[in-house]
């Protein structure tokens, strides 16, 4: 039989070791420590730290993926109650971690691409398919009647992906839910020029 694959076991467990404790000063030792493997099974499935911090980022975006299939494809409810239902979603898997640790590729964002460009264009990759995900929904809300349509949808897509950004990382520094409240509450509607999105 040929050695085992620990792969998956290792991004799995290096996603909430780099979430918890960041991806540049979190060290190998650590990293296959918390997964349980000998180092040499990092080496065996990773060619550096870049390449490993990119599956992690694409583990951590695929369950994001999955929040946005739950909330902002659900058809059964308005394109508004859609990004409610996402911004609510997330808000909930932060208290779950007593509101500590934001996005993590918004914490890597912070910290890698000064020193990886391989990172630094997966990021820009993820942020980019993450805000046109929220265009769409309100290029469907122009549509119903729902939003103002004198805004481009990427354009406030964008803007409230960086707002939203902002309020998780204030979130993580605060470790309160205010932030994400205060976007709920003041940016998402601003942006969009709706009353409520309740």
């Amino acid at each position: 039989m040929g050695r085992p694959s620990f792969r998956n076991q290792i991004i799995a467990s290096g996603m909430q070791t780099v979430h918890h404790r960041g991806f540049g000063t979190v060290g190998l030792r650590e990293i296959t420590a918390e997964a349980g493997v000998a180092q040499g099974s990092f080496t065996n499935h990773f060619a550096s730290k870049e390449e490993f911090g990119v599956a992690v980022l694409n583990h951590y975006f695929d369950q994001l993926r999955g929040v946005m299939a739950q909330t902002l494809e659900d058809e059964s409810r308005k394109p508004t109650e859609r990004l409610g239902a996402y911004f609510e979603r997330i808000t909930d898997l932060f208290a779950s971690g007593g509101w500590r640790y934001g996005c993590l590729a918004g914490n890597m964002a912070l910290e890698a691409p000064e020193h990886s460009e391989l990172l630094r264009q997966r990021l820009s990759q993820i942020f980019a398919e993450w805000s046109g995900r929220f265009a769409e929904v309100i290029r469907e809300a122009q549509k119903a009647n729902e939003v103002r349509t004198d805004i481009d949808p990427e354009e406030a897509g964008a803007a409230l992906l960086e707002a939203w950004q902002g309020a998780m990382l204030r979130m993580k520094i605060e470790r309160s839910p205010a932030p994400l409240d205060r976007f709920k509450r003041l940016i998402l509607p601003a942006v969009l020029s709706v009353r409520t999105l309740s």
